[in-house]
């Protein structure tokens, strides 16, 4: 489902967290374009994006860093550089410096001038070592918590083994404080499964690509835990009042849901292309599908067979005209405009 408008996914943490390391994870997997924005170069492996076909005209923010900004100027000037149609990347990632203020980048990239980009949520990499003697020292829940939508946990591997899940329930704790929605997952090294965090648009490279890209790759094949996906088609119009319940309130576990579906508006059968990323909703107008679409949840882990239940109820035929349910899903249609 290639969409109209380019996400753009918010990577924070503070200095040494590993943001940098998740990146460079990100870039060395398959199958998506991924353009980044970036204060400094410093330890990004850009060679090997460039490599691989998935970094197109990496943009520098000078200045200093994001947070001092005077305004938002220069980040719109990489966003509407990256996401121009001739280079067809499939999102944009933004990586914060480590003191930058993500509810105010979040913000940036909400209301930002350029027309193609979407926000395609705050992804907050912590330290399980260091997080609760530098960062989260007591008190009320760190700020930064209720604005992220996937909070990644990372260098679980260097915690004591018997203190690992006790580690990832007490920050899991800490963002339930300021969050209901934002997603917590735990990585060794940085190895994030991308599918939580954009859609991949094939499962290897290009034919044209390099071998190098798969080499670079091989050192750490399948090293990451895979996030779940459950997807269910529609067979027609679905109605709007379930579809916007579902978006408005996903299962637990769904970290993300996608989906193009046509939709019985009571008088007319419309199209529309739905986003979930933690609690930002997207919703666009497409044609609508011939096939009846789908919808589809990712998220690690998932209860499979409940998610599905949710999605197959999201995706039942309208039984009635239903005006009050297509009014709420064209106010999250103008909102996303």
């Amino acid at each position: 489902m290639r969409q109209g408008r380019v996400p753009v996914v918010v990577l924070t943490g503070h200095l040494g967290a590993g943001k940098t390391t998740v990146l460079n994870h990100l870039l060395q997997q398959p199958g998506a374009r991924v353009g980044v924005v970036v204060n400094d170069f410093g330890e990004i492996n850009v060679d090997a994006g460039l490599v691989t076909g998935q970094v197109d005209e990496p943009v520098s923010i000078s200045g200093g860093c994001l947070c001092h900004l005077s305004d938002t100027s220069e980040l719109d000037d990489a966003l509407e550089r990256l996401t121009r149609p001739r280079l067809a990347l499939d999102v944009v990632i933004v990586e914060a410096s480590g003191v930058a203020d993500p509810a105010a980048l979040a913000q940036m990239i909400r209301f930002s001038g350029v027309e193609r980009v979407r926000p395609g949520g705050v992804v907050d990499v912590v330290d399980a070592v260091e997080h609760f003697r530098t960062i989260d020292t007591g008190g009320t829940a760190p700020a930064r918590h209720r604005v992220s939508s996937l909070v990644v946990v990372n260098k679980i591997d260097l915690v004591p083994a018997g203190e690992r899940d006790r580690v990832a329930a007490r920050v899991t704790a800490r963002v339930r404080e300021a969050s209901t929605r934002a997603q917590v997952v735990t990585t060794v090294r940085g190895r994030l499964d991308p599918a939580l965090v954009y859609d991949t648009a094939s499962d290897g490279d290009p034919l044209d690509e390099l071998p190098i890209a798969a080499l670079l790759r091989d050192e750490h094949a399948h090293d990451h835990p895979h996030a779940d996906a459950v997807s269910v088609r529609a067979t027609g119009a679905v109605s709007p009042s379930r579809l916007v319940d579902l978006l408005e309130d996903p299962p637990a576990g769904a970290y993300r849901i996608k989906g193009r579906l046509a939709v019985d508006t009571g008088r007319t059968t419309r199209g529309y292309l739905v986003n979930v990323v933690g609690r930002s909703v997207h919703v666009a107008s497409v044609p609508p599908p011939h096939d009846g679409g789908e919808l589809v949840a990712i998220g690690l882990p998932l209860e499979v067979d409940v998610v599905r239940r949710r999605l197959e109820r999201a995706v039942e035929p309208a039984p009635r005209p239903d005006a009050a349910g297509f009014a709420r899903l064209q106010r999250y249609r103008r909102l996303s405009a």
